[in-house]
């Protein structure tokens, strides 16, 4: 009986002493600047031509005090069936990613790289035609709130990245109040980031997305993501010079300012969820920049696009090569955290 008891005591000390041992959850305000880690959305559903971001890129990103992930995956993937269960394979590696961002005291934001749509038998299905409903968007992500409602380390369930020419019969109001509402069903409190409509455009919030002001949440927590790229068709393809994109410094400011006046008029919060430059033209770094501190001035953070290990010598990405920093970083490592919202705004979480 004594024996069973000091083992009983010996596993109760050892799971404190683990907890312990992690490092407290850095406050909510101000708000943290960080990456998006690409590569479980990469390549063909059953194909192997996708991977979870490593420990090793959490290390080197925190030594550059940006501390928020935006981690991409597909639907596909960690749901197989609708209405099924989640895979157990993929939810073991979201959680290891999940897991190791914690013992670093990082933040997560589970991002559903869907664009509002979902591939079956080889074709792609809009979100709201009759093999696809609102209802089984929403299943998944009731499921998913269940496995991580526990994490004190997720920053908010990203619903659905940049959804875009949605049904007239079904708008992308409706599905994301479908899934805010499911959500909540199972966890009252983790924040909910609400990507706008028109590939989550920053520019035009005001004219795609204004509706968004109207959703309601339960657990009044939600965050609403828009996204900005410098090029001429805002696409972050950069298939042009700098000249030819007819960029200019303040661009990135030209474009965010609509989705910033929209949050302070209706007095919410916001993040960008995407940005990325190329490397090799220092202009565009000025344009970075300058966009940066803009948010940073008004209490917005955001996400680069993108780091991640399968990335190669894509031009916007910020993984390391050769072990040595990429361009962009000298900017990015200017910009941990927003400035902390004015206490007398007193913004409101959501409706």
């Amino acid at each position: 009986m004594i024996r069973l008891w000091m083992c009983a005591f010996a596993v109760l000390f050892i799971s404190v002493s683990c907890r312990a041992q992690r490092p407290a959850m850095p406050a909510l305000e101000p708000a943290p600047f960080g990456v998006n880690l690409a590569g479980a959305e990469f390549g063909k559903i059953d194909g192997k031509e996708y991977g979870y971001p490593t420990k090793e890129e959490l290390d080197y990103f925190k030594s550059k005090d940006l501390t928020l992930f935006r981690l991409p995956f597909k639907w596909e993937r960690i749901q197989p069936e609708l209405n099924g269960g989640l895979d157990a394979e993929e939810l073991a590696k979201m959680r290891e990613f999940v897991d190791e961002a914690r013992k670093r005291g990082l933040w997560v934001i589970l991002d559903m790289h869907n664009y509002g749509r979902r591939h079956m038998s080889g074709k792609s299905y809009i979100i709201g035609e009759p093999e696809l409903s609102i209802a089984h968007v929403a299943d998944a992500w009731q499921k998913l709130a269940t496995e991580f409602k526990s994490y004190d380390n997720i920053w908010a369930y990203g619903i659905m990245n940049e959804p875009h020419d949605m049904l007239a019969s079904t708008p992308w109001f409706n599905i994301a109040q479908g899934i805010i509402t499911s959500i909540r069903r199972v966890d009252k409190k983790t924040a909910i980031a609400v990507g706008g409509d028109s590939w989550s455009s920053a520019a035009r919030w005001q004219t795609e997305s204004a509706n968004l002001k109207n959703l309601k949440d339960p657990g009044k927590n939600l965050i609403f993501e828009a996204h900005v790229y410098f090029d001429r068709d805002a696409s972050g393809a950069y298939k042009n010079s700098y000249e030819e994109e007819l960029t200019t410094p303040a661009t990135g400011v030209e474009r965010v300012t609509p989705f910033i006046n929209w949050l302070k008029e209706n007095n919410f919060r916001g993040f960008i969820g995407e940005y990325g430059v190329p490397a090799e033209d220092e202009r565009w770094l000025v344009v970075l920049d300058n966009m940066l501190a803009h948010l940073q001035q008004n209490h917005v953070n955001g996400t680069y696009w993108a780091a991640g290990p399968r990335w190669g010598k894509y031009r916007l990405s910020v993984e390391p090569r050769n072990g040595e920093d990429r361009p962009q970083m000298k900017v990015l490592e200017k910009y941990t955290y927003a400035e902390p919202l004015p206490s007398a705004m007193g913004r409101k979480k959501s409706k």
